[in-house]
């Protein structure tokens, strides 16, 4: 990315007028020029620079989060600020929500990874991995602390933390679409479009956002 002197001059001026007014031990550092990017807030964001997508506090990089919530939100990253279509990120939403409701979505990229603190009869609270732990202990498997759990949420009335199902051992069960749409891919990919004006319902329902035409 090429950057004019003249942005260059003003953007070290501009450093430099705010350091003169900062504490002693503060200085205010310039992090990169980039061709894109937005904000969710101020630890939460992705700014794009020659092609190269960078990230910060979202969850494609955590490891809790299924492969389908982190894969959408990527796209949905590439749709906005390689692309710059708000209206693509919208419809490739649409298209996963679509894909799980219809039972198309392979159960590799449902599988939630959560790692155990400790083992799981010293946990006090039900949490869906605990359960996972415990079946897999019913299968003669060994799990303790430090163990990774691969688990996936399935349809059912209990619980959604009693519905959580080792990989290993899912058998014939189905996983829950609607956990997967309302737990994974909304929250994953809503902090991102919410920042650029659309809604859970516009998302939802196809409405036009037509005041992101002015974000671009």
């Amino acid at each position: 990315m090429s950057i004019p002197k003249k942005i260059e001059k003003q953007v070290t001026e501009l450093l430099s007028s705010i350091n003169q007014n900062l504490p002693q031990d503060m200085e205010l550092e310039l992090e990169g020029y980039y061709d894109r990017g937005f904000f969710v807030t101020k630890k939460r964001y992705a700014v794009i620079c020659d092609g190269v997508i960078t990230v910060k506090g979202l969850e494609l990089v955590r490891r809790d989060w299924a492969a389908v919530a982190k894969n959408t939100q990527h796209e949905v990253l590439e749709a906005i600020l390689k692309d710059a279509s708000p209206n693509k990120a919208k419809k490739i939403v649409k298209n996963v929500i679509k894909r799980l409701n219809n039972g198309e979505v392979e159960l590799e990229d449902l599988v939630i990874h959560t790692k155990l603190t400790k083992k799981p009869e010293n946990y006090k609270q039900i949490a869906p991995h605990v359960i996972a732990a415990e079946k897999l202990e019913l299968h003669g498997q060994t799990v303790t602390s430090g163990s990774i759990i691969r688990y996936i949420i399935t349809k059912g009335k209990e619980p959604i933390s009693r519905r959580a199902e080792p990989i290993e051992y899912i058998g014939n069960k189905t996983y829950d679409p609607e956990y997967y749409i309302q737990n994974q891919v909304l929250p994953a990919t809503l902090r991102i479009l919410e920042a650029i004006g659309y809604t859970e319902e516009q998302i939802m329902n196809n409405e036009i956002q037509t005041s992101l035409d002015s974000f671009f």
